[in-house]
């Protein structure tokens, strides 16, 4: 099992509208991360629109292109996209680089 850890910025003015998105996500979009493999996913907002991701899976390269290969998931991202800074205009899935784990305490 590996721990991801990763960052996102979400725009200022779109943070209270992305965290209503997200109190309410697709029920199809729930089932579909988790036959991909993402587990213990939580996310953590700062009032700036720092976004901390955290999830726990097998294999984080495997699980992002099964989450890929899903219809919900492009629907999903084509609606994300526009709450999030990215370089280059990559969608918020292309644009999550993991952090190194340098500790951890079980």
């Amino acid at each position: 099992m590996r721990r991801v850890c990763f960052l996102l910025q979400v725009r200022r003015e779109r943070i209270d509208e992305y965290r209503e998105r997200h109190a309410a996500v697709w029920p199809e979009m729930l089932d579909a991360l988790s036959a991909a493999g993402w587990r213990n996913y939580s996310l953590f907002l700062r009032e700036d629109g720092l976004l901390v991701g955290y999830l726990e899976t097998d294999d984080f390269g495997a699980a992002l292109r099964a989450m890929a290969e899903t219809e919900v998931n492009a629907r999903w991202q084509a609606e994300m996209a526009p709450f999030f800074e990215t370089p280059g205009g990559a969608r918020p899935d292309e644009a999550m680089r993991p952090l190194a784990e340098v500790f951890h305490l079980d």
